[in-house]
């Protein structure tokens, strides 16, 4: 069954590929929903979802608003200037995926190939079990991150910086990237990462002495952004480079996908299944008043893990009930019938004991 997780962001934050300054968002003081964690439920809708920047098809989904907040100094530093409302469905068309969608309230902000003057979102699930929401899995080491020293700690982060993006357009895996065996995608700047803590964060396949080999490392992300303020009916190109005029009153628009379990051999993916419970976390960077983002200011929506609970298929669970009980049901009345034909037959039997043999060659 294909899960389509949709987050309509009011904002949010991570990293970068490359190491940032020091990270410790201090989960006691947040002012956010850490005490009262609402759970995130990635239901069953079948068919609903299109990957491709607009979020009509997702306006039957039930949200939950999120107030939003400096992920490192929640208790003094300001809000974010608008709600996050977190959607989750889950659908079953292809049986594979996994699908989020992000919808930030913001006015329009782009400047090409000025990563920090555009605005970048991001997604963190733990792996190992000991990875932490602060200090993005925990680690303890500095510099000398490693399978051996970090173990255990490893989270899944899906980075998406969309000032080298066209809005409407697929970016994350392609051919010649996973072809590399790497988490990097460098069209579009979609990557599929893993850390131990912030300063230890590499490209899927890429570890602290390099390459890994036979890992089975690819991106296995696809995302779209858009702008409410966007007109995008015929296409976009970088031809049309900014899209949208600046400071127009909107909305950002994210949806990505990626498969519930992936080929990943090296711990660097979190693997999802249906029924059970899983965390993550969301983040958004903004020039908030026009000034570029630095890689340690981003907002958050909560000060610990969130919730994930995907969801079984109600209407499955009960066509399953309808169908033991049909067979059940058929398989009593068989039994009756059969009962009553072998009483017919050895009570005809009984009282037909004078019944002439006929050889065979009398027939001939």
């Amino acid at each position: 069954m294909a899960l389509f997780l949709a987050l309509f962001l009011g904002a949010s934050l991570l990293s970068s590929a490359r190491a940032h300054g020091d990270h410790k968002e201090n989960a006691a003081q947040c002012r956010g929903p850490a005490s009262n964690l609402a759970v995130v439920s990635a239901e069953y809708i079948p068919g609903k979802i299109t990957v491709d920047g607009a979020a009509a098809d997702w306006d039957a989904v039930e949200g939950i608003q999120f107030s939003l907040y400096p992920a490192l100094d929640p208790a003094s530093g300001d809000p974010y200037p608008g709600k996050m409302t977190v959607k989750a469905t889950q659908a079953a068309h292809d049986g594979r995926d996994l699908f989020f969608l992000l919808k930030i309230p913001g006015s329009y902000q782009y400047k090409q190939s000025v990563k920090r003057a555009s605005p970048s979102v991001a997604l963190m699930f733990p792996i190992g079990d000991d990875a932490t929401y602060v200090d993005m899995g925990g680690c303890s080491e500095s510099l000398n991150c490693s399978k051996q020293s970090c173990g255990g700690h490893e989270v899944d982060i899906m980075h998406f910086s969309i000032s080298d993006a066209v809005p409407g357009r697929s970016y994350g895996a392609n051919l010649a990237d996973n072809l590399n065996g790497t988490g990097r995608d460098s069209t579009g700047s979609l990557h599929d990462l893993y850390a131990w803590n912030p300063h230890c964060r590499y490209y899927d396949g890429i570890g602290p002495n390099g390459p890994e080999a036979n890992g089975g490392a690819q991106n296995d992300w696809k995302g779209v952004w858009s702008h409410t303020s966007i007109e995008n009916q015929y296409g976009l190109t970088t031809a049309d480079s900014p899209y949208g005029a600046s400071a127009s009153a909107g909305s950002y628009i994210f949806e990505f996908s990626r498969p519930l379990q992936t080929s990943d051999r090296l711990q660097q993916d979190a693997q999802f299944s249906i029924g059970k419970s899983h965390r993550f976390a969301s983040a958004f960077w903004f020039p908030v008043n026009n000034v570029e983002w630095s890689p340690m200011q981003h907002f958050s929506m909560n000060c610990e893990w969130t919730p994930l609970r995907i969801v079984a298929a109600e209407n499955e669970r009960a066509e399953s009930a309808i169908l033991a009980t049909s067979i059940s049901t058929f398989s009593l009345v068989f039994a009756v019938g059969s009962m009553l034909v072998s009483a017919a037959i050895a009570w005809w039997v009984k009282t037909n004991k004078q019944g002439r043999f006929t050889p065979i060659s009398d027939t001939l």
